[in-house]
């Protein structure tokens, strides 16, 4: 959440940025140190899925335009759909939020299962 949080950031967004400069900042939302080999595994993961691209000849990356769509929209998720619904998991919450919470496990489960079980297809059939 931390690695999204920060590619949200404008600057970020406009002026690209270092491998040291986003490890920085990571670490400062983190609260936690984030070591620089974390940082390369996953500023490798981001520009292979096509979120960030690197500047040639130069140590800079930038975010894509899906990298800004991702990333706004995964934030925007996170802080105003699964915050509050995980917040809104004790007995003295409404029933029509637990409700929900209950509604959303499920699917997550169920989508999961669905996951599981195609690669579990896909690898017999594979044999």
């Amino acid at each position: 959440m931390a690695l999204v949080g920060a590619l949200c950031s404008t600057l970020l967004a406009a002026t690209g940025f270092t491998n040291k400069h986003l490890r920085v900042l990571i670490a400062g939302l983190l609260g936690s140190d984030y070591r620089p080999n974390q940082m390369t595994y996953d500023l490798r993961r981001l520009r292979l899925a096509g979120l960030i691209r690197r500047l040639p000849h130069s140590n800079r990356y930038h975010v894509t335009a899906d990298g800004i769509r991702i990333a706004v929209f995964y934030t925007k998720v996170y802080n105003r759909l699964l915050v509050p619904l995980t917040a809104a998991d004790p007995p003295q919450a409404p029933p029509q939020l637990r409700q929900a919470l209950r509604t959303l496990d499920r699917h997550v489960k169920d989508s999961i299962d669905r996951a599981h079980l195609a690669t579990t297809a896909s690898n017999l059939t594979q044999m």
